[in-house]
């Protein structure tokens, strides 16, 4: 069994303990690195470990919810949950964003000089090297879980390993050149990246709040699967898809014969919806019932795929 393999098995909420428990140690980490070199990039650095933290929580708490159980208040589960854990993630990371510019823009207009470089840079990497194993593994369990907030804790660490290898590569070239503006002007770039990195988290909770329609490539396979039962007593039509969190739904009409028994109906219809089933996991299907020569009418035609 492949590293990969084992680490798509990890359930979402064991890792997000492990990260917070990882920004713990990297908030200590690069906190001891700014103090020891009065960095501004690595006082940045360690400003997006603290949103690490906290959007960790967040995202854990979200998870727990998400897996409850549908009640009569919420029929249809809980799982958009995870959405709102990825819009506050993102929601953060521009936060921090806002705070390391600031304090960049500080120091460009009055730059310091830089101690003990050597320790500081160590402690960074040490750090970075924790993070990027975390995140590597949190990506390969989010897509067999298809948990939108272990991914976006995920890109959130990798966005966190690329700041502070940028911060790296401009304190390190501060100790070549001895050009005390480089570590602030690394730092606004750092934060322009994390800030886009931001708009992507929130971007893509909105579009999951909203109902987005599942990935082309899975659409392609109901449609695939649906084909094996076309025949000229059987057609589809009027098929949806959408995603809430790690859940997949379809919706679709499916036209027989109006002689045929209720019985052998809904026999056709239960090995439709298996079929489907086993070819996308996690999926639940709504299939209507018609006649071979009667059209179902929708009120908002939009809302057809």
């Amino acid at each position: 069994m492949s590293l990969a393999s084992v680490a798509s098995r990890l359930e979402p909420q064991v890792l997000l303990r492990w990260s917070i428990a990882v920004a713990v140690a990297t908030i200590a980490l690069k906190t001891l690195a700014w103090w020891l070199t009065d960095s501004v990039g690595l006082l940045s650095d360690a400003m997006e470990s603290l949103v690490n933290l906290a959007s960790a929580v967040f995202a854990l708490l979200m998870v727990r919810i998400a897996m409850r159980p549908a009640d009569a208040d919420h029929p249809y589960g809980h799982h958009k949950a995870e959405y709102f854990s990825a819009g506050f993630e993102g929601l953060m990371i521009m936060i921090a964003a806002a705070a390391i510019l600031w304090a960049a823009v500080g120091r460009l207009l009055d730059p310091q000089p830089l101690e003990q470089l050597g320790i500081g840079l160590a402690l960074s990497v040490l750090s970075s090297l924790l993070n990027g194993a975390l995140a590597w593994t949190m990506l390969q369990s989010s897509r067999r879980h298809r948990s939108m907030a272990l991914e976006g804790d995920a890109r959130h660490l990798f966005t966190d390993v690329w700041t502070s290898a940028g911060v790296v590569v401009g304190v390190g070239l501060v100790a070549l050149t001895d050009w005390l503006w480089l570590d602030p002007a690394v730092a606004v770039l750092v934060a322009l990246n994390i800030l886009h990195e931001g708009g992507q988290l929130l971007w893509r909770s909105a579009q999951g709040l909203m109902d987005q329609s599942l990935e082309p490539d899975v659409q392609d396979v109901i449609t695939r699967t649906l084909a094996q039962f076309k025949h000229r007593t059987i057609r589809f039509d009027h098929v949806s898809t959408r995603r809430s969190g790690s859940r997949r739904f379809v919706d679709l009409h499916m036209h027989m014969p109006a002689d045929w028994t209720l019985g052998r109906a809904a026999a056709v219809r239960s090995s439709v919806e298996q079929a489907l089933m086993s070819a996308v996991p996690g999926l639940r299907c709504t299939i209507q019932l018609l006649p071979m020569d009667v059209e179902a009418h929708s009120q908002d035609e939009e809302d057809l795929i």
